[in-house]
């Protein structure tokens, strides 16, 4: 699959994502999409990402999760939505799931990498 694809079809399945969240009873608002390969450097040196990160690649988003104006920040609380995004395709990775979790990441495997 050529990047243009992969990023038309990571594309083309966040909008279900974020449909699934809200009909979840989650209120929901875009984090990190894109970062510069610069940052993504920056941020696995300072232990706060990868330096093979897929938001360079317009491949991962961060969602943040409210439920009645609450902001959730546990892994455990971004679960259900994960499991969903894990469901929609063989590609679609949850970074709950991590070796070091990050459960407000979703992404979309491409090259090898998730």
């Amino acid at each position: 699959m050529r990047l243009l694809e992969a990023q038309q079809r990571f594309a083309s399945l966040l909008p279900r994502l974020l449909s699934y969240a809200s009909l979840q009873g989650y209120q929901v608002t875009l984090g990190e999409t894109y970062r510069p390969q610069e940052t993504a450097e920056l941020y696995a040196l300072q232990g706060r990402g990868a330096s093979g990160s897929l938001h360079p690649l317009r491949l991962a988003i961060d969602l943040h999760l409210f439920r009645d104006g609450v902001f959730l920040t546990h892994t455990e609380d971004h679960a259900k939505i994960g499991r969903f995004w894990e469901s929609l395709d063989p590609l679609c990775r949850w970074g709950g799931r991590f070796a070091r979790a990050d459960g407000n990441h979703f992404s979309f495997s491409w090259g090898g990498r998730a």
